[in-house]
């Protein structure tokens, strides 16, 4: 009942986006007319299916990613303070976000220029995470502890090596920093039907995932018992979680806090049963984005906020709460 409640508001939240905007107001009705006329129109049609519709299913495909990848890794690593960025990818797909960028790659490759980006995020975010698992094998064998160790420093090197495109970047550098910042602006169709592809896939790759995730909740230990194979899950789960993220910061740069703050939210509604907290949290994300990307077109007049740092700024207060709790 309260999955499909999130599944209510998600819909609602879609037509709110599309209907708020940054300026004009469209009421459902005119939304509804104008999806029933198709695209090629112009005037309300092309606000529609130009501008808003990609954009809002945008935030309602990348919101519902970092909701999943957040709770699934919370799940394996068993930290309530985990989120979807914790191996290192986000710099490294935002480095080959950033080089896409700056060298003009949207550009240069005509109709799949809008591609260039997600293309070259996705490459580099896998790169990432194979790095990470090369620095924390040890003779074969990858602990937990050693995995997220891993990720901080090949974060920390990754994020130098961004500074360092960012250098170079000479007059590309504001552009470069509002994309690293989360930006659903511009989104064009075939971003989406990639973001489609990564959500559709990755999202069924992690829901398989969901009864052993539960076991590995309880402990390491017990779930072995039970005939989960941890090595197996592990990478399966880093694998399909990374290559989602992967995909959405080369799209939309780095929106942060939401893969954290999403997972809670939907384990106080729904429970701890992965299998249906896993559902809620790609539900909640999905939500808490559509709402994020709304108030970041409306809180500055005459411009609009990177919805990174409006999810930034609602989900430091919550982490914070966390800590405390947790303390």
């Amino acid at each position: 009942m309260i999955l499909a409640g999130l599944a209510i508001a998600a819909l609602v939240g879609l037509v709110l986006h599309v209907g708020l905007g940054s300026s004009v107001w469209l009421s459902p009705a005119d939304i509804f007319r104008e999806l029933v006329r198709g695209p090629g129109g112009t005037g309300d049609n092309l606000i529609v299916w130009q501008l808003r519709l990609p954009r809002a299913i945008a935030c309602l495909l990348v919101g519902g990613i970092l909701g999943a990848v957040g709770s699934s890794f919370q799940a394996l690593f068993r930290n309530p303070l985990a989120d979807p960025f914790v191996v290192g990818v986000s710099s490294g797909a935002g480095v080959g976000g950033a080089l896409a960028l700056v060298f003009g790659l949207d550009a240069a490759f005509g109709a799949l220029g809008s591609l260039a980006m997600p293309a070259a995020g996705f490459l580099t975010g896998l790169a990432s995470l194979a790095l990470v698992f090369a620095l924390a094998s040890r003779h074969g064998a990858i602990e937990v502890g050693s995995l997220l160790l891993a990720g901080v420093v090949t974060g920390s090197l990754l994020a130098a090596i961004l500074s360092l495109v960012l250098l170079l970047a000479g007059q590309d550098t504001n552009q470069v920093l509002r994309w690293l910042m989360g930006s659903m602006h511009p989104m064009f169709w075939d971003r989406v039907a990639l973001l489609l592809g990564a959500f559709v896939i990755g999202s069924a790759a992690l829901l398989a995932q969901s009864k052993q995730l539960n076991a590995l909740a309880v402990g390491e230990d017990t779930a072995r018992r039970l005939g989960v194979d941890s090595t197996r899950l592990r990478n399966a789960i880093l694998l399909a979680g990374t290559a989602m993220v992967a995909v959405c910061v080369g799209a939309v740069g780095i929106v942060g806090f939401l893969g954290l703050v999403a997972p809670h939210i939907a384990r106080r509604l729904v429970g701890v049963d992965w299998r249906w907290s896993l559902l809620g949290s790609l539900l909640t994300g999905s939500v808490l984005l559509l709402a994020a990307d709304a108030l970041a077109q409306r809180v500055l007049s005459g411009g609009e906020m990177p919805v990174g740092v409006v999810t930034a700024l609602l989900g430091s207060p919550f982490l914070l709460v966390l800590l405390r709790r947790s303390a």
